[in-house]
């Protein structure tokens, strides 16, 4: 047994798949299978079941699967910190973000620290809050940027960045003129929604709720999947919604869109370093941290 099979075993587990795995490392599919097969007679058990066109880990598999996983963590972490102790900073390092620090946040810090760190690999993943906690969990994500908050113990956050979200017309509708609307209003409106993992969504239902409104009485009967695809929707007159300022800023700039204050509405929030609460961060990702946290304080 040794390092480079228990990562073979993983990436088969991870793709369920012999095939895929072996694009992944860059092997021959028999060559896989071969490693495979040391391992299990390492163990003197089936690590594997191949099922129709998929690949399970049996139960002995499943305990592998955890241990190596925690193996292969460490050696990432001791070469990086070996290089780091040297001065000379390099490995890699995968970040995830929901669509907003995906799209506005997190490229705004990765340019600056790809200038000062030039050998590290950076990876951006992008998905709804809910999706990129989940990723966390898994360890495939180091470290994400999300909108909403979660009660998840395995999940530590700290608030990285304040958001102002709004109400976001097109510039001809009728409240474009506006600086604000009562909240009532809202529900005589088409409304786009996102998809219920987007942490956006999850802080306008808080919002309404807290704010004494019924959010199930809301007309959306258009659901998209990422800001940009609503800010479409509303230049094309589909309905308004309510956004983050930082997803629409050119656009009211150059006066296609108009944003307005909700009356009765709390639609400040915050965005969040989220990361595992047991695994230890690599000396990489303590920097990266450490410039975000910098470059919040100067609003990115």
């Amino acid at each position: 047994m040794d390092l480079w099979q228990l990562k073979i075993f993983v990436a088969v587990v991870d793709l369920q798949s012999f095939s895929k795995a072996s694009e992944t490392v860059n092997l021959s599919q028999p060559t896989v299978s071969t490693h495979i097969k040391e391992l299990e007679d390492h163990f003197q058990c089936r690590l594997l079941d191949r099922l129709g066109k998929t690949t399970e880990p049996t139960k002995a598999g499943r305990i592998l699967y955890k241990y190596s996983k925690q193996l292969l963590e460490i050696k990432d972490q001791t070469e990086v910190a070996m290089f780091d102790f040297l001065g000379q900073t390099r490995g890699e390092l995968c970040i995830g973000g929901s669509t907003i620090p995906a799209g506005y946040i997190l490229p705004r810090v990765m340019g600056p620290f790809m200038k000062a760190f030039p050998d590290v690999s950076l990876s951006l993943n992008t998905g709804d809050t809910h999706q990129i906690i989940h990723e966390v969990k898994r360890g495939r994500i180091e470290l994400g940027i999300v909108g909403a908050k979660t009660e998840d113990p395995a999940i530590v956050q700290e608030k990285l960045l304040s958001d102002e979200m709004k109400l976001i017309v097109p510039c001809d509708h009728e409240w474009a003129d506006k600086a604000s609307v009562p909240c009532s209003e809202l529900f005589t409106q088409a409304f786009i929604s996102r998809e219920k993992g987007s942490g956006t969504w999850q802080s306008i239902l808080k919002s309404m709720d807290d704010g004494g409104y019924d959010s199930e009485k809301l007309k959306a009967g258009i659901t998209m999947g990422s800001s940009i695809a609503v800010i479409q929707g509303i230049l094309n007159h589909l309905g308004i919604s309510i956004l983050s300022t930082i997803a629409v800023e050119d656009y009211i700039q150059q006066k296609k869109l108009a944003a307005l204050s909700v009356e009765g509405l709390d639609l400040n929030r915050f965005f969040y370093l989220t990361y595992h609460a047991k695994r230890v961060r690599s000396p990489i990702c303590e920097k990266f941290i450490e410039l975000a946290k910098a470059r919040s304080k100067q609003q990115l």
